[in-house]
């Protein structure tokens, strides 16, 4: 192996590395990770890992896992906003639902109230 395929490679090793601890303590900062950023964190290692593979082929693995996942981190995070959004309108309707049920079982209450009471 030459020279500077091994340094290639450990570059390549490095970014991968670097990816994989920044998602982890981005993962570990606050609560829960979204959708969005799910959805950004799969398409930026995806991407990366996809670019590092094309860019070995061209002899340039890290450049290609550099641009890999740059574009993947911008689709997966497209990826994730848009069920983000879906997620989103799906809980808003839920809440809807859970609010029209809870009054028609208020109204069927009032009703069974009224034919209670004796008429006058």
């Amino acid at each position: 192996m030459n020279y500077k395929a091994l340094i290639s490679k450990r570059i390549s090793g490095l970014v991968v590395g670097m990816g994989l601890v920044a998602t982890l303590v981005a993962g570990c900062a606050g609560g829960s990770l979204t959708t969005r950023e799910k959805g950004a964190g799969i398409g930026a290692l995806g991407g990366a890992a996809a670019g590092g593979i094309i860019g070995a082929a061209v002899r340039h693995s890290a450049a290609g896992a550099a641009i890999g996942g740059a574009l993947g981190l911008g689709a997966g995070a497209l990826v994730g906003d848009q069920l983000q959004g879906r997620e989103n309108q799906a809980y808003d309707q839920d809440r809807q639902i859970n609010q029209n049920q809870q009054e028609l079982q208020r109204q069927r209450r009032d009703i069974d109230d009224l034919r209670r009471r004796p008429e006058y």
